[in-house]
């Protein structure tokens, strides 16, 4: 058993070394960087959000696995957090909406995501089960840091595709505080989460990172001419 853990912990860190060393993404060629085109800042941040939910998926099944092996929670009531924040429910519709307001969207999601998987990876980190949560906690703070570096760069992405016309001024920082009802912030910040809560979290977390993935997958395809989408 421990021979498996080491091993997906080795493939955790080889993933982590190979995202930490590539070039810097730079939208205005400061000094070390170099300036790349609206359609490179578009494949880095869907390959980066691509990773993220595919670790979020991973731990999603490996943490129901573990806690959870016999029961059936299909159907269960979820507490996601980010219900108020309204989304486009499939590709038509996502595809109807403005540039600005999918943008919007997708930046609204990540700022909201940032302060509950801080916590839910000091969570795991202090928690008792110690054969699954060391290898959990660092799958944990890995998207945890996912979610920033991806929140820069879709900022990064917005500031290009200002500068190239094709995008309105009115997309920029937003408050996650702004974003949800305070009660949910509450919810997590509120102390120790028990099983339950980190599933929900994850359930939570593993489906809106799949909608910034596909939002992202849109808004190249409806912002860059000439793609097979």
């Amino acid at each position: 058993m421990k021979t498996v853990w080491l091993a997906a912990y080795t493939l955790v860190y080889l993933e982590v070394s190979m995202r930490v060393g590539a070039a810097p993404l730079c939208a205005y060629g400061q000094a070390g960087c170099q300036v790349p085109t609206l359609a490179e800042i578009f494949d880095r941040v869907i390959q980066q959000s691509s990773r993220m939910h595919g670790i979020s998926s991973d731990l999603h099944s490996e943490f129901e696995q573990y806690f959870f092996p016999s029961k059936n929670l299909i159907g269960t009531e979820r507490k996601c957090h980010t219900y108020a924040i309204l989304t486009p429910g499939d590709k038509e519709n996502a595809q109807r909406v403005g540039r600005e307001q999918l943008t919007g969207v997708i930046l609204k999601l990540l700022e909201a995501w940032g302060d509950p998987l801080s916590q839910f990876y000091q969570s795991m980190s202090q928690g008792q089960n110690q054969d699954f949560n060391y290898y959990s906690s660092e799958k944990a703070l890995e998207i945890s840091d996912m979610v920033h570096e991806l929140r820069d760069g879709v900022e990064k992405m917005a500031d290009k595709m200002k500068l190239l016309g094709v995008l309105g001024n009115t997309v920029g920082y937003i408050s996650p505080e702004t974003l949800v009802p305070s009660s949910a912030f509450s919810y997590y910040k509120r102390g120790y989460l028990n099983s339950v809560d980190h599933h929900d979290l994850l359930y939570c977390f593993r489906r809106d990172s799949n909608k910034v993935r596909n939002y992202l997958r849109i808004l190249k395809c409806t912002t860059l001419p000439g793609l097979d989408c």
